[in-house]
């Protein structure tokens, strides 16, 4: 890697001279004085920014946006149970089992949740949590009755008791 006059074209060479590995060294061919730090290397030491006091208004929000994320999911239930219909197939038996599901899996773990929650405003904060997960879990006894599955007579508790008959139909219509 020798130029004319003897001068190597890279800053750093590799003497291949000697013909065994263990003597083969890399040369410096300027100090390390005249070599360019790499890129984003800086001398200055950082200062520890681990020890700044977290914003409290930012521990609120994140322990309201815990508390409301039951609440928030109710719009979200109500069209996929408006999408599911009322027949009785397994698209809208799943969607009522897991609408059933996770708001109780929400309230059996409700004391890890609480433990996020923080700030002067926890206790309103934990009430809103406990609010959606009930509102959740109506929602989900409304589907079951909409659709059916609710015994609400005599007659889906006892095989002897004829089930009800309707005396009259109605519907809606337009008038031509």
């Amino acid at each position: 890697m020798a130029s004319r006059g003897g001068k190597y074209r890279n800053k750093w060479a590799m003497d291949f001279a000697n013909k065994l590995k263990s003597d083969r060294q890399i040369v410096p061919i300027s100090s390390p004085d005249n070599l360019a730090a790499p890129m984003g290397y800086t001398d200055r030491t950082i200062a520890d920014n681990s020890h700044k006091d977290v914003d409290p208004n930012l521990v609120v929000k994140k322990s309201w946006d815990i508390a409301l994320g039951p609440i928030k999911q109710i719009p979200m239930n109500l069209f996929i149970m408006w999408m599911a219909g009322n027949t009785i197939s397994i698209f809208p038996i799943m969607m009522v089992g897991m609408m059933f599901i996770r708001p109780i899996q929400a309230l059996i773990a409700v004391q890890t949740t609480f433990k996020l929650i923080e700030g002067n405003q926890a206790i309103a904060q934990k009430f809103m949590y406990f609010v959606g997960n009930i509102a959740a879990l109506v929602l989900a006894i409304y589907k079951c009755q909409t659709m059916g599955l609710l015994p609400t007579h005599p007659s889906d508790w006892l095989a002897f008791v004829q089930p009800q008959k309707r005396m009259e139909w109605s519907g809606g219509g337009m008038m031509l």
